[in-house]
């Protein structure tokens, strides 16, 4: 199967590159060189993968990323950024990007992203199975979850993480069973990804009076369990 990426970066020296070098490994390229084009060619070509860059003129690629994921789309997001500090990456996760890749980057980490987050689309389980763990409900293949009869407003990343713990509920999953799960491979010990994210769901899933699910157990990992 043949994917599609919108390239969406306003200097064309990089775009022109990246199109030539996902082209080369077997991709359809659209591109664009603006937020507004960005959210017009998501709404008129549905792309398999959207690399985003940070600092486009307006609105800018975290302003994009926010409406895309207002709308409900889940369109898996790459964001691109010449930016190196915690905070900064951390804002774009915020603003709902599965993934990002700091400037200058090398392509073939470029590749192997894109690779995680397209594996990162599940099979539908054998009978359409639903997942439960206490008054938590997961459907897989429609990609929703409930918790106490609420449904949850969930990333992409945010409903693989749950997926993945709902189905190994009980057991302590490492940190490195879950990068290679959910991004297709490891981190290293230095990322704070899956605890961002580890927090995102908490959040939602852990309301107040409603009884915590999600454990960390300390220099391993983290478990879904009911108490």
């Amino acid at each position: 199967m043949t994917h599609t990426v919108l390239i969406a970066e306003d200097d064309r020296a990089i775009r022109d590159s990246l199109t030539r070098a996902l082209q080369l490994e077997g991709y359809r390229v659209s591109t664009a060189a603006d937020g507004a084009q960005t959210l017009a060619a998501l709404t008129e070509q549905r792309p398999d993968l959207l690399v985003l860059d940070v600092m486009m003129p307006g609105p800018d690629g975290l302003e994009v990323c926010r409406r895309l994921r207002a709308d409900g789309d889940r369109t898996p997001v790459l964001m691109l950024t010449a930016r190196v500090e915690v905070p900064d990456r951390i804002a774009g996760l915020d603003a709902g990007a599965d993934d990002y890749l700091v400037k200058p980057f090398d392509v073939d980490e470029l590749f192997a992203r894109l690779r995680a987050l397209l594996r990162r689309n599940p099979p539908e389980p054998a009978g359409g199975g639903v997942l439960a763990v206490a008054d938590l409900r997961v459907e897989p293949h429609a990609r929703r979850a409930w918790r106490a009869g609420q449904e949850l407003e969930l990333s992409r990343t945010e409903f693989d993480l749950l997926e993945l713990l709902t189905r190994h509920a009980g057991s302590v999953l490492d940190q490195a069973t879950v990068y290679e799960q959910i991004w297709g491979y490891d981190f290293g010990p230095g990322s704070k990804n899956l605890a961002v994210f580890i927090g995102y769901l908490r959040r939602k899933l852990d309301r107040p009076g409603l009884t915590p699910l999600i454990h960390t157990v300390r220099g391993v990992g983290y478990t879904l369990r009911e108490s």
